[in-house]
């Protein structure tokens, strides 16, 4: 579903109403929006109470279900009727304060611009951020370090093989998702496991409480999508100064990462083709897709949909994507249109040829991989949907949060085309 501009402009007019007048006047806003936009009538009668919240990834399981709904079995026998006009916008309103991290009952006072986030939820059924560091095989070090510019101040850690003698290596620039950590991440993505198969550096940037109190990346902030400002700045110069420090093969850099880190790795390497070679997304988002907290709640929910105002510049690097058709924190269609950006930003990407097939991890996850490269049958892009999966890091370690094993590992995919491109 497309929607109208006026009604995004409804939504941030909702969004200002929330921060000075309450949940009640951003509803009222909310429906108005709703039925300019033809998807409910205006709603004249008292609204009825908010109903309870529902997570945004259901636990499967019937009994988990029924844990979370006490009220429902009274009622099991009936049918539901179907929400009226004006319910369905309060269950519209609610969630969408509820997406952005309000609780139920704040007002003016109790709302945080400043450290505003998406997304701000845990979904079920994923571990809590590791508070361990991974282990550390002999003769390897995952060593601490600071990188600080004019946009601030950001900490890393970065993985050195155990192969290291001294010998020039790739670098691989990890960013993490929404409430996760370097060593969150590292357990969940076994990336350092693959390092050390692979011979190569592996940084991870941490973004700050400060910046952000989910910890997620600022992907959706006009100055977080410029280059040499923001966030975009301080990754770029993370890996500058990782490349300064220690001999990396400059033509071997890459980025990636998951979900907001996703979106934030799109950006950085959009940013940066002269720094990095190639980008690996994983449930993240278009270059440019939000420009503030609506749109990146529609762009989330609905998909970031083609837009001629946010194509990428040209000149773009070969990018790989991974998204779960499952994903209802990151609509399928940011994969799908977050390939073909990518794609069309390259030489030669009009004229791609394409290629899919359909495979199946043993008592997993089947997938769809589809392949772009140019006539030589150079690589231009990769995209694995995910059949069956949620929003996870795929083939990824339970020692971490928002991960799947069952899927293909996106991590040692990722590696695989990072090579082919260098």
């Amino acid at each position: 579903m497309k929607l109208p501009q006026n009604m995004l402009a409804q939504m941030r007019a909702a969004t200002r109403k929330l921060m000075g007048r309450g949940p009640a006047a951003a509803t009222e806003a909310i429906q108005q929006a709703l039925a300019a936009a033809g998807l409910a009538p205006q709603a004249t009668a008292t609204q009825p109470s908010p109903q309870p919240m529902h997570d945004i990834n259901p636990p499967p399981a019937p009994a988990q279900a029924r844990a979370r709904q006490p009220q429902a079995d009274a009622t099991a026998e009936a049918p539901a009727a179907p929400p009226t006009p004006a319910q369905a916008a309060q269950d519209f309103a609610q969630d969408f304060m509820a997406r952005l991290g309000v609780p139920a009952g704040v007002g003016q006072h109790g709302f945080d611009m400043p450290s505003f986030e998406l997304p701000n939820f845990h979904p079920p059924g994923f571990n809590t951020p590791a508070t361990a560091p991974p282990d550390v095989p002999d003769g390897a070090q995952f060593i601490d370090g600071v990188y600080r510019n004019h946009a601030g101040t950001r900490s890393y850690k970065l993985y050195i093989p155990s192969s290291y003698h001294g010998q020039a290596m790739p670098l691989v620039v990890m960013l993490h998702g929404c409430t996760q950590n370097p060593d969150d991440f590292a357990a969940g993505t076994q990336m350092n496991a693959l390092a050390e198969e692979k011979e190569c550096f592996v940084v991870y940037p941490a973004q700050t409480q400060g910046a952000n109190s989910s910890r997620c990346w600022n992907w959706f902030n006009a100055i977080d999508q410029q280059r040499d400002q923001g966030e975009p700045s301080l990754i770029a110069g993370i890996a500058q100064q990782v490349i300064d420090d220690y001999p990396v093969n400059e033509r071997e850099v890459f980025v990636a990462g998951l979900s907001a880190g996703g979106a934030m790795a799109v950006i950085v390497g959009t940013l940066y083709p002269d720094l990095f070679a190639a980008v690996g997304v994983h449930s993240g988002l278009p270059f440019a897709s939000a420009q503030d907290l609506p749109s990146a709640l529609a762009a989330m929910k609905g998909g970031a949909m083609p837009n001629a105002r946010r194509k990428a510049p040209a000149g773009g690097v070969p990018i790989i994507v991974f998204h779960g058709d499952r994903d209802t924190t990151v609509n399928l269609r940011n994969g799908d249109e977050l390939i073909a950006q990518g794609v069309r930003s390259q030489a030669g990407g009009k004229t791609a040829r394409t290629a899919s097939v359909d495979g199946s991890v043993p008592n997993g996850h089947r997938y769809t991989r589809t392949t772009h490269s140019q006539a030589d049958g150079s690589p231009l892009g990769e995209y694995w949907i995910i059949h069956g999966a949620g929003h996870a890091w795929s083939g990824g370690s339970d020692n971490g949060s928002y991960t799947d094993g069952k899927g293909p590992d996106a991590s040692r995919e990722m590696l695989r085309f990072f090579k082919t491109v260098s």
